[in-house]
Parts: C-alpha cells; structure tokens; sequence
C-alpha cells in the first residue's frame, strides 16, 4: 500500500499523470486541482489511494490530503466508484463541494460528468448523515439547515458551526477541527475563510 509517491513528472494527460521514481513510470489518475499543481520535468509528491482489483491496480493521486480525504469519503457512498469520485473532485474544489452537501445543492454535484441527479441526492443523504452522526448533539444537519436559513434571512448563523460541518465531509477528526479554529477568531472570518485555513495548513 502507497501513502505517497515522490517522483519527476513525466506525463501529463486527461485527469492522468506519471511520476518517474527510479527509473520507474507511476501512472496516477488524478483531478484537474492536482494537475494544475503540476509541470513536467519537476518533483511532485502525491498522496495515493490505491484501488486494488482482481484485474486492476489502479493508483489515484492528490496534491494535498484534502483531496484524498474527500475521495475516500465519496468511496464510502453507496453507487460511488473511484471514476465516479474523480469526476466529482475535478469539477470543483473539495470545500465548495464539502458546502454544497451541507447546503444541498445538488445541482453542484451534478456539474460534474457521469453524476446524475439520484447520485448526486444520495451523496448529499449520506454524507451528511456521516456529520450528523459524528458532530456532537445540536450540531447535526438540521442544525446547519438552520443557521443556512437564518444567514439567507439576514441572520448571524453558525459559521463555525458550518466550517466544522464542511471539515467533517472532508475527513477531518473533531479533534483536528477543533484545534486549527483555536488558532484563529473563528468570527472575524467567513465558512470558506475558515475551511481554507485549515486545509492551507491550520491542522498539524
């Protein structure tokens, strides 16, 4: 099992790319985010889920741990693939997608190639059950239904409970939330101020 590939780029494709390691070629299936972090002929590291088969051995690639968070949790919804994940990874980034599932916009997931409308409702179902469950009592998606439509009211709203919400789709660990929001004044900044700190860095 790879937790990362550190290598030459050598290959840039559709949603693919290659990492040249000792002489050997990586071939990494990837989403558009990552490939634009990318350039041939310089070092990347990425970090690798690896979707084992009787047929296949198929290595996906992510520039950053978010990404691959994400991708697994999207495996974990039922009718979900890896291509199916990909596609939904590429055609936003994971904490536009992490919002649109906690404020079900499914039209948001449906953007992206392959994802119908019942696809695209189940990964909203159960993700979103994946938070409610997790999160402490009053802190579940009802709760950030609410502070949704109190901020659409012209209300204060939750943002930190709304950022906690979206950090949690994302795969992060209360304790791993609750750590990076106490780097910061979580009021002075917007949900996706705050998701953006802790995806740039803010968990250590």
């Amino acid at each position: 099992m790879y937790y990362y590939l550190d290598g030459m780029v050598t290959v840039i494709g559709q949603n693919l790319t290659v990492l040249d390691i000792g002489g050997v070629g990586y071939a990494c299936m990837t989403t558009i985010s990552t490939l634009s972090n990318l350039e041939i002929g310089k070092k990347a590291k990425l970090y690798i889920y690896s979707n084992i088969k009787e047929d296949a051995f198929d290595l996906y690639g992510f520039y950053d741990l978010s990404e691959k968070r994400f991708f697994e949790q999207l495996l974990g919804v039922s009718g979900v693939g890896p291509k199916a994940a990909l596609s939904i990874l590429s055609s936003s980034t994971p904490e536009a997608l992490a919002l649109a599932i906690i404020g079900d916009d499914e039209s948001a997931l449906t953007r992206a190639p392959g994802i119908g409308k019942k696809l695209a409702q189940r990964v909203i179902l159960e993700l979103k059950d994946k938070v409610s469950k997790e999160l402490p009592i009053g802190q579940g998606a009802t709760g950030y239904a609410a502070a949704r439509d109190a901020k659409k009211a012209g209300g204060v709203g939750d943002t930190a409970r709304d950022a906690a919400a979206a950090l949690t789709v994302l795969g992060y660990t209360q304790s791993e939330i609750s750590a990076a929001m106490r780097s910061i004044d979580v009021s002075a900044f917007s949900v996706e101020e705050i998701i953006r700190h802790v995806l740039s860095g803010g968990v250590k």
